[in-house]
């Protein structure tokens, strides 16, 4: 309930003002300046890893991927004789580019109904969640990003069949996030102290 009432307040302030900013951080290639900019995003991602066991670096490792940290991020329309916007490819949304089937069963199964994808503190849950569900169902490490993005990308039924063998393109996309994830975690390991500690404004 507590957590209601503040989202809660949160917006009715952000109507009042005209609406709230939701663009990302200036550096996302640096997850200790993105935490440095939006120190409750830490709170959110380390809230997460407790909860799921979802490794700070791999969450922001597929935000980076999904989203490039925007709020409202959805996939480029598809044209018509290449020039006429068409229709989106999919419903993915917000941070974490969930499909409203997806959020729905998310949302159904931990309760959280009133989670919004464009909100960092319930996309980095659903990573957490969805990760967690990877590893049970699938044996997939939390802490391995390659393989962990493979079955977030193509579901859990997709990657038992492997059909990602078949996407040579994402395979190469699941590499650089575990990369991503790599150099992320190298980052953290240098500024984690400093962000536990609430010094955020330290110059990392």
């Amino acid at each position: 309930m507590r957590i209601l009432a503040v989202k809660f307040i949160i917006l009715s302030l952000c109507l009042a003002l005209g609406g709230c900013s939701s663009s990302p951080p200036k550096n996302i290639d640096n997850i200790c300046s993105i935490f440095r900019e939006n120190d409750d995003w830490y709170d959110d991602a380390v809230d997460t890893y407790e909860k799921w066991g979802m490794p700070v670096h791999v969450q922001m490792a597929i935000i980076h991927q999904e989203s490039k940290f925007r709020a409202e991020a959805k996939p480029e329309r598809t044209k018509i004789l290449w020039v006429i916007p068409w229709s989106r490819p999919s419903t993915a949304y917000g941070y974490a580019q969930v499909l409203d089937e997806t959020w729905n069963w998310y949302k159904d199964k931990t309760g959280n109904s009133w989670a919004d994808r464009n909100e960092f503190d319930d996309a980095v849950d659903f990573i957490g969640w969805y990760g967690n569900i990877t590893h049970k169902k699938l044996g997939i490490s939390k802490w391995d990003a390659e393989k962990q993005y493979l079955a977030y990308h193509e579901g859990h039924g997709g990657y038992k069949r492997r059909t990602y063998r078949k996407k040579p393109w994402l395979e190469k996309v699941a590499a650089k996030v575990g990369r991503r994830a790599s150099k992320y975690r190298a980052q953290y390991a240098k500024c984690k102290h400093n962000l536990d500690s609430g010094w955020s404004l330290w110059p990392f």
